[in-house]
């Protein structure tokens, strides 16, 4: 599986490439955005090399790491970015979804929109779970999620709750 171009009503996501690591490394650069997910902005090189190896792709040909940049249409600018790792059991498909908006765009909606375009879009690729990790006292992500569909599962992984949508129970 492979990120493609996602269109939303203000927002398209767009596969990652390294190119996108110099914006990008502006748009992560407010140590806030480490609070709940542990370390601390990346510079652009750091962003670049990281992103080279996600473009990559995963090296186990049972896991594909979807990964794109969120650019706002009106502005013409990068906000943030959505990712999916998906993985492959028999003909089941589930995707570990995690996303990030820059500070100066949050609370607009984008991390809403972006995470609703992007199940929708796991959802057309026939993935069956998808899940979420939010740290239990990040309400804005754990808002997200909801929106998303997801509902908390009440298990913890690594100090986080584990949010579940199983995509036959949203097409109901």
């Amino acid at each position: 599986m492979q990120a493609e171009v996602i269109r939303t009503a203000r927002l398209t996501l767009l596969p990652l490439e390294v190119e996108h690591a110099e914006e990008m490394a502006a748009v992560l650069s407010d140590p806030l955005l480490h609070t709940f997910t542990g370390g601390s902005p990346a510079a652009p090189q750091e962003l670049r090399a990281r992103w080279a190896r996600l473009v990559a792709g995963s090296p186990d040909p049972a896991v594909s790491w979807c990964n794109w940049v969120v650019r706002l249409k009106e502005q013409s600018c990068l906000t943030g970015w959505v990712q999916a790792t998906v993985t492959r059991a028999g003909d089941r498909r589930e995707a570990e979804i995690a996303w990030v908006v820059g500070t100066p765009w949050q609370r607009s909606g984008i991390a809403t929109e972006a995470a609703r375009g992007l199940v929708a879009w796991l959802g057309r690729q026939s993935v069956h779970t998808v899940v979420a990790h939010i740290h239990p006292d990040h309400r804005a992500s754990a808002a997200v999620a909801a929106a998303a569909g997801l509902a908390p599962t009440g298990d913890l992984q690594d100090g986080e709750v584990r949010w579940r949508l199983a995509t036959e129970e949203a097409a109901r």
